[in-house]
């Protein structure tokens, strides 16, 4: 419970902070800007980067998980090796893998439940930058938090994710059913823990392309979870391109055709839902920050979209990432979150975070795109 309430209270004083003195300015070009943001997010006292410079400044496994590929394109690999070791010592004391870090190094998950995706972008960022040497060194470790991924998390008789469990995951506000997420994390890990080839699989068995296209592919779209709802959300619909689950373009030229029919890309991308559904449940804390998971417009979800969007459509790819540029250029700097009118997203208890380590992804998404243009 303290690490919970640090945390609040970290982040409501930021909060008080911004609305009298606004966010930081960086100066330059908005390739300078997010650099420097690169630069910032990266603590030298503990060697490992921080999802952010402002109130995160602490270590997520989803968010790192979310960088590592751009990260490492952009030349980080000492610091994403320093990072993972950072994080699994860290682990390894707490004697479980959580999703974040506090700064003071107390391992933890918000909510209080089983987060599948903080094994799952560690194994991957593991696998991507090639860390042979802290894979091996972390071997058993890894192998019981494996087992318990696989205990705690699938159905053994289907492969899905249990339906009568809450797990906490992107959109950690959501109460759901064996999410469409979840059960994409739990294929990208089965994949990953493959590829790695030294750990052992114990979701091998299981065919995950072929679990989401039968249990959550409507012929347009991808569910949101397994509970009824036939709402279209963010997170759903990108995740299994993303993660290279699903690589099918014309199932993918579909998801985009109702990611746009349904304005989640609108004012620019991307939103999790339109707006806020009946069917979308959501914990306690949710009124707190109203709408933070419903129809506000996230950074780290627009750029994993504009990525996937770019494989059929590079041109709009294009165009959404330059209103990103536009907004890093108006704000000098790279934030987390607009409300649903395109705006700084700000409640009474919150206000949108800065200095986003997302910025890599920008980053490299603008030297493949915009180098030319």
């Amino acid at each position: 419970m303290r690490v919970y309430l640090s945390e609040a209270l970290r982040i409501l004083l930021r909060k008080l902070r911004a609305e009298f003195k606004g966010i930081k300015k960086y100066e330059g070009s908005d390739e300078t800007i997010c650099t420097n943001i690169i630069r910032d997010c990266y603590n030298h006292e503990n060697n490992y980067f921080m999802v952010s410079n402002g109130h995160f400044s602490e270590f997520y496994a989803r968010d790192f998980g979310w960088c590592v590929h751009a990260l490492l394109r952009l030349g980080y690999r000492k610091e994403v090796i320093n990072t993972l070791e950072y994080a699994l010592m860290a682990y390894k004391r707490h004697g479980s893998i959580e999703q974040a870090i506090s700064p003071r190094g107390k391992a933890f998950t918000f909510p209080h439940a089983y987060s599948p995706d903080a094994l799952a972008f560690i194994i991957r960022s593991l696998k991507l930058a090639r860390a042979t040497t802290l894979v091996k060194k972390h071997k058993v470790f890894l192998e019981q938090e494996i087992r318990r991924y696989y205990n705690t998390v699938i159905n053994k008789a289907t492969g899905l994710v249990r339906k009568d469990k809450l797990f906490s995951s992107m959109r950690d506000y959501a109460i759901r059913q064996s999410s469409c997420y979840d059960n994409v994390m739990t294929g990208m890990l089965a994949n990953d823990l493959k590829e790695l080839g030294v750990l052992i699989n114990p979701f091998k068995k299981y065919d995950y392309k072929r679990i989401l296209i039968e249990n959550f592919w409507t012929g347009r779209y991808f569910l949101n979870d397994l509970s009824g709802d036939r709402s279209v959300v963010g997170d759903a619909n990108v995740l299994p391109f993303w993660s290279g689950l699903i690589t099918n373009k014309k199932m993918l030229r579909k998801t985009i055709n109702t990611i746009t029919a349904e304005g989640l890309d609108n004012p620019f991308p991307l939103k999790y839902a339109r707006s806020r559904f009946k069917e979308h449940r959501m914990i306690l804390l949710d009124f707190l920050v109203r709408n933070y998971q419903t129809d506000s417009v996230w950074a780290h979800l627009g750029m994993m979209y504009i990525e996937v969007l770019a494989r059929i459509n590079k041109k709009l790819a294009q165009k959404h990432l330059c209103q990103y540029k536009r907004l890093v250029e108006k704000h000098k700097n790279f934030l987390e979150v607009y409300d649903a009118e395109g705006r700084l997203f700000k409640s009474l208890f919150y206000y949108a975070d800065e200095g986003m380590l997302w910025a890599a992804n920008y980053l490299h998404l603008r030297r493949l795109l915009l180098q030319n243009v």
